[in-house]
């Protein structure tokens, strides 16, 4: 795990309050129960206070898995914007 994955992965298990959950590039809303509306807006705001970017409703609405939003971070980082 790269060091911004390890940093999504304490994310997650922050806001699902689940220590031992794993995740990878390929997971969905759908692979974790207690995904829903709320944790998603959690999840985001946690990320953004997490790595210091703030992401577009168009960007987040592009993401289909944790690997689009791992890219997605690892392109703000970087100093690049998501789509417009």
């Amino acid at each position: 795990m790269t060091d911004i994955s390890e940093a999504l992965q304490d994310v997650f298990r922050d806001v699902f309050d689940d220590p031992d959950l794993v995740i990878g590039p390929e997971t969905t809303a759908a692979d974790i129960p207690d995904w829903d509306s709320h944790t998603h807006i959690s999840l985001i705001v946690a990320a953004e206070a997490k790595f210091g970017v703030r992401f577009r409703t168009a960007e987040l609405e592009s993401l289909h898995n944790v690997g689009d939003f791992e890219t997605l971070i690892r392109a703000k980082l970087a100093g690049h914007s998501g789509p417009r």
